[in-house]
């Protein structure tokens, strides 16, 4: 076989062994992410459950651990698979290294016992001596050197292959090990998934013995978001109406003529600076951090079906995360407090914007900024408020630019 084509076997093998490697440390970091996440959303869980009227809580919270354990159960899966490609080619190159151990010890075998034959001085020094000429003497003595190094070269070559072989078969050992290991963790995710599920079926058998009541509530609900949703259209339409009065008052100075045009309420007008913070908030789509340091999505954006309830529709402004009682809510951008505002007396909210584009924090139980502040990225701006009700603690956050509601899925990271 051509030695180029040998070389490029061997660098496209190193390379997939590489990225084998990769993608199984890629695999074991989320896989410790989820495990995080699954304990993170077990205190949670046993914080909700602590309150008498939580069920509906409880199975959001117990639905999220639920996709986290099929998540984990996933990746172990993949990991399996990784590992079982990886085995297969260490196994490969073993029963190659195998068949050529067998024959390089055949030929040193056979070379061994050609020397043993011809191993006295005397049949050497004759060998050379009966040469016809001294350039056919020179050639034999140059052939004995050259064969005595084939046989110590052959020799290495047998003892760096058995070392190869024998660094294989560890290699292969250890990865059996770690793919039984690997399966009995998955078997018993299996079985304290089947054991969540049945406990949440339990759950739901007895919330739908409060089914008026439920839908009743719910629906309570929607009304007030719909209340705190207009009372936020109109700070928004202000702020937007306010910047657009403030940029033709400037203008008029600058030029000295006055404008005869209405100031819109419901786009603004940006200036330079405007532009560049709009459009580098826009640059960082699915890249922005989350606005808690830990959670996850108990409502999503839109119509969304009640957990329960299918056929009751919920429609949310924007996420509602659920994350650890006494944690803090944070700027995904940097950007101006537009506004600080008390939706309720146990409810405030914070309004910054960024350009355009504005994001709403609601659901603060105290607030840390003030309105014209300027925000960095990840700055705390508020405590989240804990419901005293269902343990819950949750907080809204919606995205808009000028009077549009965007779905912030598709703006934070990794969402």
């Amino acid at each position: 076989m051509p030695k180029f084509l040998l070389s490029l076997i061997f660098i496209c093998t190193t390379s997939f062994m590489w990225a084998q490697d990769s993608q199984q440390e890629k695999l074991e970091q989320r896989k410790a992410q989820i495990q995080q996440e699954i304990r993170d959303n077990e205190k949670m869980l046993q914080s909700v459950k602590k309150k008498e009227k939580s069920a509906v809580n409880v199975y959001i919270v117990q639905s999220n651990k639920i996709k986290l354990k099929e998540k984990l159960i996933n990746t172990t899966e993949k990991q399996t698979k990784l590992l079982s490609n990886d085995m297969y080619i260490n196994q490969t190159k073993i029963n190659k290294l195998k068949k050529e151990l067998e024959v390089l010890k055949a030929d040193y075998a056979k070379m061994i016992l050609k020397s043993y034959k011809s191993r006295s001085e005397q049949s050497r020094a004759m060998f050379l001596l009966s040469s016809e000429s001294f350039l056919q003497a020179y050639k034999r003595a140059q052939y004995m050197k050259q064969y005595t190094n084939f046989r110590k070269n052959q020799g290495e070559e047998i003892q760096s292959k058995s070392l190869q072989l024998s660094d294989y078969n560890a290699k292969l050992d250890g990865q059996r090990q770690v793919k039984r290991k690997i399966i009995a963790e998955n078997e018993k995710e299996r079985i304290a998934l089947e054991v969540e599920k049945k406990e949440q079926q339990k759950l739901v058998n007895s919330i739908k013995k409060d089914k008026n009541k439920i839908i009743a509530d719910t629906k309570s609900k929607q009304q007030e978001a719909k209340r705190i949703d207009r009372q936020i259209d109109r700070l928004i339409r202000e702020a937007i109406a306010a910047a657009n009065r403030k940029a033709a008052a400037e203008k008029e100075k600058a030029t000295g003529t006055k404008s005869v045009a209405a100031v819109s309420d419901t786009k603004i007008a940006l200036t330079a600076e405007a532009k560049i913070l709009a459009a580098d908030f826009k640059a960082n789509r699915g890249k922005l951090p989350w606005p808690v340091e830990k959670g996850f999505v108990s409502l999503g954006f839109g119509d969304q079906p009640h957990p329960i309830y299918s056929t009751l529709v919920i429609h949310n402004s924007g996420v509602e995360i659920t994350t650890e009682s006494g944690s803090n809510a944070r700027a995904v951008f940097e950007g101006v407090v537009s506004s600080v505002m008390v939706l309720s007396p146990i409810n405030k909210a914070v309004m910054i914007q960024h350009g355009d584009y504005f994001t709403v924090y609601q659901n603060l139980s105290s607030v840390s900024v003030s309105k014209g502040e300027k925000v960095s990225i990840k700055q705390n701006i508020g405590k989240i408020r804990t419901s005293g009700e269902t343990g819950k603690t949750t907080i809204k956050f919606s995205i808009l630019q000028n009077t549009t509601y965007n779905n912030p899925q598709s703006w934070l990271y990794n969402m």
